[in-house]
């Protein structure tokens, strides 16, 4: 038995979003996740100062957040709010309805009545925002300004601001006055953001870290090729060399502007997306950088496969994966740490759909099962818990801050549980196994496929790689140095940057003439255009592993960061940079029944009974987090016939052994609140279920199910008090004990319609 110390490591980031050469900026997360998140997680920790932890802070957040806070920075929807309801102009109006509901509907918009009122007449999915506006006037316009902002603000700040409260008890018929004093209140919040995580890194309470400045993945800069080490037969780019100068400047830069805001050199670092190789140790341990973390995949692979997890996800060899490792290059080293993939999933994606104090309570059952697993060799085993430190919240009923603070209640208060920051714990534990050879990967998967590989990762790299030829060369033809000096000390973008005139050959000195300053510094903020194109975030949206209803802004900023460098040098972008990169047209979630289903309910798999089903595979619906781990559900098909709802279930091996130990639910949000819940199976034994509607029991008779090769479930429509042309929702659930471990889909619900006579008719039309 080994006591745990356990290292949860938020990881707190947004991409360079602003345009610097028009002055624009059209995404609001920073400034949204400033106000709820990156302020919220700080004062959790104020509310347990025995609490310990690191926070990954990426330079390319501090500076956005200077930006709003010192220099008067806006974005897009900022100056929607800022704009009078009563005189909007007709497409100022449209981009409120179709912008100021993101936010996740079922815990940001449903629990304010007069936000979820606006939700439902806007009817996101069913009507345009032209068709909607009609139904909207100049009180709920300015309501639906007020309430999204409102929203985004965390639970925990509302109480310092007594404003705030009353706000939300008014509801509605909002003034502008108090719009405007509403964004005061954010701008108060963001500026006490930085100030609030050094006082807790001062008190010792929290580490801070960084990650390469704009947060590009290493290894892919250093060299293209490193992809190979995890996925041979992967297709790369046209250009594979890589671009080590850059690699490095990314990591000065962030050491020194990590420093001149928090006063002292970072220790440690969040290389981004978790993504190391062995050829960037000596790069970060020259520049002062005592230790990294990543995945425990890149351990698995590190060592062959001793570390690692079996079939059932349990850990093989858990005294070698509980553990910090040194990774050596050069005669240089450094400390590495691998998270707990697992345990860092089941916050990211699991807990919100639990009671905050037992999903509290199982996450520290679980760091006793490691505890127990774990010999006492007279060091605590270190358990390191790393993930988003704002994405997952939204999905947490209020903000997360119940569960956060059973949580935090639990891990102070057990005798064997002991929060600590990564760099403490390695001064008084250093590592004392080298890994013979950090492999290269990330913490997706242990490889970069999100970021490389597919057509467009492929297209967009190669479009950064002439862009960066072309900057080249125009310095060599300019004598200008590649790339110029910094502007300023903390080697980044210092001041508020000055829209460029948009004009081709605007300058060109004539050869042996040195460049004149304000083509030097034309050159250097072309070359921070082009860091900023190098950053992992545009990548991650290309190809189809994610998606967000923003994909095309994704695309649009990428290109218009490399459009920007032609444009500072003065000359015409290629045209190729006007051209989406995106081509794919958007997943649907799932696929649709396309004819009447017959289905003998026998767990038998007889593939032409579901061959007109709907169908929907395991997939990430969240776009901005990924999940490691996977669930027993693998795929979910479904139909109909006039009378009966079918659902086929289908695991990595058979449903009766995978399913036997969990309560299966098939949940409905329409009709609200119905439920069948089939017990875990035994042996021999028949399934039990049960059909609830609001918690009541429910007449299950002609409900069916079998469990063997797949799942079959059957639910005649009339135990659901459905009627032909009705719509319906519902998702399939695992659920051990009181906590859910699987859900198909992962987000959302699957939508269908309860069909008519004619259904096989209108399906065979479409």
């Amino acid at each position: 038995m080994s006591d745990i110390a356990l290292a949860f490591f938020w990881h707190q980031h947004q991409p360079y979003y602003p345009d610097d050469v028009t002055g624009e900026n059209p995404m609001p997360w920073v400034r949204l996740h400033g106000v709820k998140d990156y302020y919220g997680m700080a004062l959790h920790l104020l509310e347990y100062p025995a609490m310990r932890c690191t926070i990954n802070l990426v330079p390319s957040l501090l500076v956005q957040l200077e930006a709003y806070t010192h220099r008067g920075a806006s974005d897009r929807l900022l100056d929607l709010t800022r704009l009078p309801a009563d005189g909007l102009a007709e497409k100022d109006a449209l981009a409120l309805l179709d912008q100021f509901f993101m936010a996740n509907p079922d815990t940001m918009v449903r629990p304010h009545p007069r936000y979820f009122e606006l939700y439902q007449r806007r009817a996101l999915g069913r009507n345009s925002a032209k068709d909607a506006l009609r139904r909207f006037n100049d009180k709920d316009l300015r309501d639906l300004q007020v309430w999204f902002n409102l929203a985004w603000i965390h639970p925990l700040a509302v109480p310092q601001y007594p404003d705030l409260a009353e706000l939300m008890q008014k509801g509605r018929h909002f003034s502008e006055a108090e719009k405007l004093h509403l964004l005061s209140v954010q701008f108060d919040i963001l500026k006490q953001i930085v100030p609030l995580h050094r006082q807790l890194a001062e008190s010792g309470q929290v580490e801070l870290t960084t990650t390469p400045f704009y947060h590009p993945i290493l290894p892919l800069l250093l060299d293209k090729k490193f992809a190979r080490e995890a996925m041979p037969d992967i297709k790369l780019p046209k250009a594979t060399a890589g671009y080590p100068e850059d690699a490095a400047l990314h990591v000065r830069r962030a050491i020194a502007k990590h420093e001149e805001v928090f006063g002292q050199q970072p220790q440690g670092m969040w290389p981004a997306e978790g993504s190391v190789c062995q050829a960037m140790v000596a790069l970060l341990a020259e520049q002062g950088i005592r230790w990294i973390a990543t995945d425990e995949g890149v351990l698995t692979h590190s060592t062959q496969g001793f570390v690692s997890r079996d079939a059932k996800g349990y850990v093989r060899n858990p005294d070698h994966m509980y553990r910090p490792y040194k990774a050596a290059d050069g005669g240089r080293e450094l400390g590495i740490v691998f998270r707990d993939h697992a345990l860092s999933d089941m916050i990211g994606f699991h807990y919100q759909r639990n009671d905050p104090v037992a999903a509290a309570e199982d996450f520290i059952q679980h760091l006793y099962a490691i505890g127990r697993a774990c010999s006492n060799d007279g060091q605590p085993a270190l358990v390191s818990v790393i993930l988003d430190g704002e994405n997952c919240w939204e999905y947490y009923p209020g903000g997360g801050v119940a569960f956060l603070r059973a949580l935090y209640d639990r891990c102070t208060r057990s005798k064997d549980i002991k929060p600590v920051k990564i760099g403490e714990y390695l001064e008084r534990y250093p590592p004392r196994d080298t890994l013979p050879h950090l492999f290269a990967g990330s913490w997706i998967n242990h490889n970069f496929s999100i970021w490389i590989g597919q057509e467009e990762d492929n297209t967009a790299w190669d479009a950064l790689h002439r862009t960066r030829e072309h900057l080249k060369q125009r310095s060599a033809e300019l004598g200008v140095p590649s790339p110029p000096p910094p502007a300023a000390a903390n080697q980044a973008v210092a001041a508020a940057p000055q829209p460029v005139p948009q004009t081709v050959g605007a300058f060109a000195p004539a050869a042996g003439v040195a460049a004149p300053v304000d083509v030097t510094e034309r050159f250097r903020r072309a070359w921070e255009e082009l860091y900023i194109a190098e950053g992992s975030d545009w990548f991650w949206w290309y190809g189809d592993d994610h998606r967000s209803a923003q994909d095309e802004l994704f695309d649009y900023l990428f290109r218009k960061h490399l459009q920007n460098v032609y444009l500072l040098l003065g000359d015409q972008p290629p045209a190729d940079l006007s051209r989406p990169i995106m081509w794919r047209r958007r997943r649907a979630a799932h696929t649709v029944p396309r004819s009447f289903l017959q289905v003998k309910v026998d767990g038998r798999q007889t593939f032409f009974e579901w061959i007109n089903a709907g169908h929907y595979t395991c997939q990430n619906e969240r776009g901005t987090m990924a999940m490691v781990t996977t669930g027993p559900i693998k795929e979910l098909y479904f139909g109909f016939n006039l009378d009966t709802l079918f659902l086929r279930i289908d695991c990595a091996g058979p449903a009766r052994e995978e399913l036997a130990h969990y309560e299966v639910r098939i949940g409905f949000l329409e009709p609200t609140g119905h439920d069948l819940l089939i017990a875990p199976s035994r042996a021999g034994q028949p399934l039990q279920f049960r059909m609830l509607r609001e918690g009541m029991p429910l007449e299950a008779t002609g409900v069916a199910a079998a469990f063997g090769q797949l799942a079959e479930i059957a639910i005649p429509f009339e135990r659901l008090a459905l009627k032909a042309h009705q719509a319906f929702q519902f998702f399939v659930e695992l659920r051990e004990g009181s906590q859910s471990r699987d859900r198909a889909p992962r987000e959302g619900a699957i939508c269908l319609t309860c069909p008519s006579p004619e259904y096989e008719q209108i399906m065979w039309d479409v």
